[in-house]
């Protein structure tokens, strides 16, 4: 009896273990409950999903959908820009007019002009009319060698009119200097007169050499710039010319002489010339500084991405 009684046991012992295995069994094979219709749309949506996210395009910015890919830099085919700029400079008012050749080099030609006159200036015992006329033009060509605004600009300049005239009176009775001496003009319509010219090159072609920074067609594809430029014409000398005509005389205005044959007063003035030539010779390198505003636009083909 104890040994019906045990076996009996083992197999309902082994019947309980059982059981789980069973019951995990049935739930996998048993078939889902979830309607067909709810699979397939779940599926559906997670296939667009996926689909989405692996395939669709980013959205296309302003720019794109103009038709110019959003970059830093452009690059422009020769001569097709033109950048139009004015400034201020020893020269006088300048203007200029520029053309894109590559990314390395824009051709400029340049035009400046200046009139001045300024009277009743009192120097030396002479009532001075003096008349600045600045006239110049050329060309140069610009060289960017970084990709920024830095440039270098050789360049000539082939009309040059730049001078001064200068027109001066001695008023009668009264003294004038001339290198340091004092002379008496003649009363009335023989008082001491004269005419000076001084000269900035005298017409000749002159070489120029010139850096600065602000390209007037930049690579970035904006229309405004303020380009900057400092460097030097290389001038042929300055001349300075000065003739006198008129009567001097001693101070109580008596033996007087033509100034044209007086040997002391033309003597005295040949050394006055010397002078003013010796003041005016450094500008032979003359002078380079310009400030200006400039505005390019397209006038054919279009800009490519870089």
């Amino acid at each position: 009896m104890p040994r019906v009684v045990a076996l009996i046991l083992f197999v309902a012992a082994l019947g309980f273990a059982s059981c789980p295995a069973k019951a995990r069994a049935q739930s996998s094979t048993q078939p889902s409950t979830q309607p067909a219709s709810q699979v397939s749309v779940q599926f559906a949506a997670n296939s667009a999903t996926q689909s989405g996210s692996a395939s669709a395009p980013p959205a296309a910015s302003p720019s794109s959908r103009r038709g110019v890919t959003p970059s830093t830099s452009v690059t422009f085919s020769p001569f097709s820009r033109v950048a139009l700029s004015g400034g201020i400079s020893p020269l006088g008012i300048g203007v200029s007019a520029t053309t894109n050749i590559n990314r390395h080099f824009n051709l400029r030609g340049t035009g400046n002009v200046f009139n001045y006159t300024v009277r009743n200036i009192s120097t030396e015992g002479f009532n001075v009319t003096a008349e600045l006329n600045l006239a110049t033009a050329g060309a140069s060509v610009d060289y960017y060698p970084f990709h920024n605004g830095f440039r270098l600009s050789p360049g000539v300049q082939f009309y040059n009119q730049n001078h001064a005239k200068v027109l001066f009176l001695a008023p009668p009775g009264t003294g004038f200097t001339l290198n340091n001496t004092t002379f008496f003009s003649a009363s009335g319509a023989n008082a001491v007169q004269g005419n000076g010219k001084f000269g900035l090159g005298n017409g000749s072609p002159a070489f120029t050499a010139t850096t600065g920074w602000g390209n007037t067609i930049p690579p970035s594809g904006r229309h405004w710039t303020f380009p900057v430029e400092i460097g030097v014409a290389f001038i042929q000398d300055p001349t300075v010319s000065l003739t006198l005509s008129g009567y001097v005389c001693n101070a109580q205005g008596l033996q007087c002489q033509n100034v044209a044959t007086d040997s002391t007063a033309q003597a005295d003035l040949a050394q006055q010339v010397k002078k003013y030539q010796s003041d005016v010779n450094p500008l032979k390198t003359y002078p380079i500084v310009s400030f200006g505003v400039a505005y390019n636009f397209r006038i054919r083909g279009n800009p490519t991405a870089y």
